[in-house]
């Protein structure tokens, strides 16, 4: 299962999985139409092979009845990939408890709840989670403060997964630097020129690099558990 599975980087990792031979179950909240258009085209290419799973991250019932689905829909599940994720700014002066709340209940707390449920199925597979963080779980971005600390907590919970889960589930991390600029970014060419200059490569990556490293932790990496691989180019 693919958390934020119908778009961007999290609909370029269903097809990397999928294209591996891996069935897919796409989660989406608001983007159903595109998540029903993929699992379409999938199914298309090998019968039976996706399938579209709606929930609200920010609903602990939902996340429950989410892991139910996506460990029934096949009759079991071998991977789980964290991959839907919430950004945007905070003020520390007239802080906002909804969206505060948002930002832990979607980026940490549905990754923790997930993990927990699943982690039966997964040890019964000898399975693996893959978290997707980011460069700012470890260098804050200003305005952003509990953004960050999410991400660093998701971070942190990737470690403590790979120790409470051990020896049968692996849990790692990919931390993608600048590959999609964020939607709702506006076009402050400025601030994205600042990125790249920060970064060795000089350039944005594309979702297929951040795809690469989850079908490699997943597929290839049985010795590998508790680290998190930077797809940021050279950036951190």
């Amino acid at each position: 299962m693919i958390t934020g599975g119908a778009r961007r980087v999290g609909a370029c990792i269903a097809r990397a999985l999928h294209g591996a031979g891996f069935n897919v179950a796409l989660h989406c909240r608001r983007s159903q139409r595109q998540a029903r258009e993929m699992a379409d085209e999938l199914n298309a290419a090998r019968r039976d092979s996706a399938c579209v799973l709606a929930a609200d991250l920010r609903d602990a019932a939902a996340v429950r009845e989410l892991a139910r689905a996506a460990r029934t829909r096949w009759r079991r599940l071998d991977a789980l990939i964290n991959n839907a994720s919430v950004f945007f700014g905070t003020s520390l002066a007239a802080p906002d408890d909804a969206r505060i709340d948002e930002l832990i209940g979607v980026n940490i707390k549905a990754p923790l709840l997930l993990a927990g449920e699943l982690a039966e199925e997964l040890a019964r597979r000898e399975g693996c989670i893959v978290n997707l963080t980011d460069c700012y779980a470890s260098q804050p971005l200003q305005g952003h403060a509990a953004y960050c600390a999410t991400q660093a907590a998701l971070a942190m919970l990737t470690r403590s997964l790979a120790l409470e889960l051990a020896p049968r589930v692996r849990c790692n991390a990919v931390a993608p630097g600048a590959i999609l600029w964020p939607e709702g970014d506006g076009d402050d060419e400025e601030r994205r020129r600042a990125v790249l200059r920060r970064t060795a490569l000089a350039r944005t990556g594309e979702p297929a690099d951040v795809a690469q490293a989850v079908l490699f932790l997943v597929t290839s990496a049985g010795y590998i558990t508790g680290e998190t691989i930077a797809v940021d180019g050279g950036r951190y």
